[in-house]
């Protein structure tokens, strides 16, 4: 069969010595004749103790190559947990077969099935490692996913296919016949190929989704416009159920191809929205306040972050605000909602806010003369006891009411801008607003602007920019008298002007703090004249008279 003769190099030397040894005969008969019949007497000896060596090496290496691998098995298999069995004690004896005849020299014909061998031991060495520490180790301890086993046993023979081309292209040298048999299952692939293609999809889907965690069990996902808890995660499919108590099994590349919300990731405290809509007749500062209390007070709704309310559209009817609340478990869903619109309802009828039905209305009037505003009687008692307007008749009083503008302005709103032209004056209503002036780049607050006070009079009547920026602080009631109207009332009443001339200089004065510093009356009175025509000459020239 080609096996190796271990004496046949023995008796070639043998008979080489031999030859040697007639030589010497031949020649003389000296002291080198001994010798080399001595060395022709120990050569076959020689030669058999090297060769005994050998064999005695090699299986050394048989039995150390052998017990080496066992030991590393079982150390595997008692500390690690490695599931060994019997195919890996074939493996070991293999191995160390292997190692002792490469080490000795020995080419035999019937290697090639010692190698295929070996190569499919090598992958179920591979598949118990990767069965150890890739499922057992990483996803099911420290992923906490569970793996099933049908998708353990598809890697593993996907893995023995791989090893099986292997032996059969690299040992055997089949490729002629390896491609004419993948050439004519090809299209019993292709069969295969679309009828597993949902399966492996969810497969392969499930395996992206165990080692992206996107979302764990217990989390809450908004998918297919649901609110869903996550019950089970499998190889197939992720089940789910809804605060209705409906399941819902959805397969993985369903999931893994469209967007997934996680209501639970990285907290699970989260926002949600509610919208409610309210009359248009209410200023929106008020219906944010009356939403915000009734979010806050809701049991279930978190302090910290607090609600937030903002105005979202104006609709037909009404204008919708959106009520932000936060919120842990998503599991009281409903129940916070509930509590949230329960607590809108009696807010809103404790403010006198309505909540308008979806219809329109068209409204006929027949004006004779313009209406007078909310806030007319409470006007007209602040006017009466303002100096500006000391000169006025009840007529003229009322004139100027009914052309004033009655303003709202929200909280934070400017009602007049420092450095601003103006022509117009306000009375604060109702509401406070504060007073500020900048310097070097600083505001600094100088105070109030509360209901009965008038400001901006002092632009209105001069010609001046704006000295001050009021905000309001407050949701504020502000009648506007503009310059028009001033002026028809000083057209009107030429005697205004000069009252209206003393008191500018008057305050002109109180502001220079001449008043209570001044030493001489007599400067007292020419300062005060100075102004007094200096005012009534930028009243006549202002207004135009």
């Amino acid at each position: 069969m080609g096996q190796r003769d271990p004496g046949a190099s023995t008796r070639a030397c043998v008979f080489t010595l031999q030859r040697v040894n007639r030589a010497a005969h031949g020649a003389a008969a000296t002291g080198g004749l001994s010798v080399c019949y001595r060395l022709v007497n120990l050569g076959p000896s020689m030669f058999a103790f090297l060769e005994t060596q050998k064999t005695a090496v090699t299986a050394i290496i048989f039995v150390a190559t052998f017990f080496a691998t066992l030991t590393i098995g079982r150390f595997l298999k008692r500390r690690a947990g490695v599931r060994l069995g019997v195919p890996f004690q074939l493996f070991c004896l293999t191995l160390a077969f292997y190692a002792a005849i490469l080490f000795y020299g020995l080419h035999v014909t019937w290697q090639k099935h010692v190698d295929a061998v070996a190569v499919l031991l090598t992958t179920a060495f591979v598949v118990a490692l990767l069965d150890r520490y890739l499922w057992d180790a990483y996803f099911e301890k420290k992923r906490q996913a569970t793996i099933p086993q049908f998708l353990r046993q598809v890697v593993a023979l996907f893995i023995y296919l791989i090893a099986l081309l292997v032996v059969l292209s690299v040992v055997y040298h089949a490729e002629t016949q390896l491609k004419g048999l993948l050439a004519g299952s090809g299209i019993a692939a292709i069969v295969l190929g679309f009828a597993t293609q949902d399966l492996f999809g969810g497969i392969i889907a499930g395996i992206a989704l165990q080692i992206s965690r996107p979302y764990k069990v217990g989390d809450w996902l908004n998918i297919q416009d649901r609110y869903a808890e996550v019950m089970e995660i499998n190889w197939r499919s992720t089940r789910l159920r809804t605060n209705d108590g409906i399941y819902l099994d959805i397969p993985n590349y369903t999931i893994a191809r469209g967007t997934i919300v996680n209501l639970h990731y990285p907290t699970q405290v989260h926002a949600m929205r509610i919208r409610v809509g309210a009359d248009y007749k209410v200023p929106p500062n008020r219906v944010k306040d009356a939403l915000h209390r009734a979010a806050a007070s809701a049991e279930g709704v978190m302090l910290e972050p607090a609600p937030k309310i903002y105005v979202v559209d104006f609709a037909e009817s009404s204008v919708i605000y959106e009520i932000k609340f936060w919120m842990g478990n998503h599991v009281h869903y409903n129940d916070v909602c509930d509590a949230i619109r329960t607590n809108i309802w009696y807010e809103f009828k404790r403010q006198r806010i309505t909540i308008p039905f979806p219809i329109r209305t068209i409204h006929l009037e027949r004006r004779q003369r313009r209406n007078v505003p909310e806030g007319h009687d409470e006007a007209r008692a602040i006017l009466r006891g303002e100096p500006l307007f000391d000169c006025l008749d009840d007529a003229q009083l009322e004139n100027v009411l009914h052309n004033a503008h009655f303003n709202r302005y929200g909280r934070g709103e400017r009602i007049i801008e420092e450095g601003a032209s103006g022509d117009s004056m306000f009375i604060m209503l109702r509401g406070v607003a504060h007073v500020t002036v900048s310097r070097n780049g600083d505001d600094i607050r100088l105070g109030h602007m509360r209901s009965g006070d008038c400001f901006g009079e002092m632009s209105l009547l001069t010609g001046e920019a704006r000295s001050a920026t009021i905000r309001a602080e407050q949701d504020c009631e502000v009648m506007e008298i503009r310059k028009e109207v001033m002026a028809e009332i000083l057209r009107e009443s030429p005697q205004c002007l000069t009252q209206l001339s003393d008191l500018l200089a008057k305050r002109k004065l109180e502001g220079e703090g001449i008043l209570k510093d001044a030493l001489k009356p007599d400067e007292q009175k020419r300062k005060e004249s100075e102004y007094r025509a200096s005012f009534l000459k930028r009243l006549r020239a202002v207004f135009e008279l």
